[in-house]
């Protein structure tokens, strides 16, 4: 029997608001919902908080949206969708982000991640994400979040 095809690689996209659905959508199937439509068309209409996506046909497989303050990249948002990780769409979506930031001026980015997120915190540690301090209960579920930064200055 012949082996499967590949699926064909995922195309980067600037998130733009009207991605607003799919990336509610994403956001509901991957994190549970963090963001309402509302917060979604605000976030991805600010010139200051640069959006990817990595999509499939019709379908955003993954995306990372962040939030540049002065020389900082504020990472705000990774997400894949749950029937496409371990396949490498969030390092990739991540190092995108991360290079737009650097294209931007940003020198060092950052993130919180929970204390309790083992692939997380393996995708942010490989990325060279370094955990500078602790925000205790910060998240619903009451886990504290790792405060991660990496330089971005090549």
């Amino acid at each position: 029997m012949p082996s499967p095809s590949p699926l064909p690689t995922p195309t980067l996209i600037q998130l733009a608001a009207k991605h607003a659905g799919a990336c509610l959508e994403l956001d509901r199937a991957a994190l549970g919902g963090i963001w309402s439509l509302a917060q979604w068309q605000r976030e991805l209409e600010e010139k200051a908080r640069p959006g990817l996506g990595l999509r499939q046909g019709q379908e955003l497989l993954a995306m990372a949206c962040g939030w540049l303050v002065v020389d900082e990249l504020h990472i705000t948002l990774v997400a894949v969708a749950p029937g496409h990780r371990r396949l490498g769409l969030g390092s990739r979506i991540l190092q995108e982000l991360m290079q737009a930031g650097r294209r931007s001026g940003a020198t060092r980015a950052t993130l919180e991640v929970s204390a309790t997120n083992g692939p997380g915190k393996g995708l942010y540690e490989a990325l060279g994400f370094r955990t500078a301090g602790i925000r205790r209960g910060y998240y619903r579920s009451g886990d504290d979040a790792l405060i991660q930064w990496v330089n971005l200055k090549t």
